[in-house]
């Protein structure tokens, strides 16, 4: 048996929060999960609908004055009943793919000067990262300050910094020793 998708489950859990449409699931996704979870459209619609056909969500279309109707998207009990029984269960751990550390591991086989290249951009995007994590801290703590999720949204959140800030530790020790190359 193939391994089993768990965007249906992150689209389950944005789904607890309201009932939304798929664009809405988009840039809830990014700005919620996005650190450590992505969902492209091209995910989210076809399993909007399997959920859907599976009785784990309903939809209803919502007319707009001036633009296209929106499908909108609600658990069901059925779904709601999925979702705690997943997050019950033990996580599968998963080795993240890397393009960097490849390209690193043999960047011997080109001039050092392009890997320091490469090492420095990820420094700077961490330290953008970082920055974000701290812009939607500030925002959940303003916006959302007595919803129940929030320690447990901020707990993913503080990963994410922590992840960011060692990697900027790292960044900072690889380009030391790619000087001396």
């Amino acid at each position: 048996m193939g391994k089993e998708n768990k965007s249906r489950y992150a689209l389950l859990g944005i789904l607890s929060l309201a009932p939304m449409s798929g664009y809405d699931l988009k840039k809830m996704t990014s700005y919620s999960i996005g650190h450590f979870w992505n969902e492209s459209y091209p995910q989210i619609y076809p399993m909007l609908k399997q959920l859907e056909s599976e009785g784990l969500t309903t939809s209803i279309v919502e007319r707009q004055e001036g633009k296209p109707d929106r499908r909108v998207y609600t658990l069901t009990d059925t779904g709601w009943e999925a979702l705690r029984l997943w997050l019950g269960e033990p996580f599968e751990y998963q080795v993240e793919r890397n393009e960097l550390l490849l390209k690193l591991f043999f960047g011997g086989l080109v001039p050092s000067t392009i890997s320091v290249e490469h090492v420095e951009r990820h420094r700077r995007l961490q330290l953008e990262a970082l920055h974000h994590y701290e812009q939607v801290e500030f925002e959940l703590q303003r916006d959302w300050p007595t919803h129940p999720q929030l320690p447990y949204w901020l707990m993913t959140l503080s990963a994410g910094k922590y992840i960011s800030q060692a990697i900027v530790s790292w960044c900072e020790e690889t380009l030391l020793k790619l000087e001396k190359l």
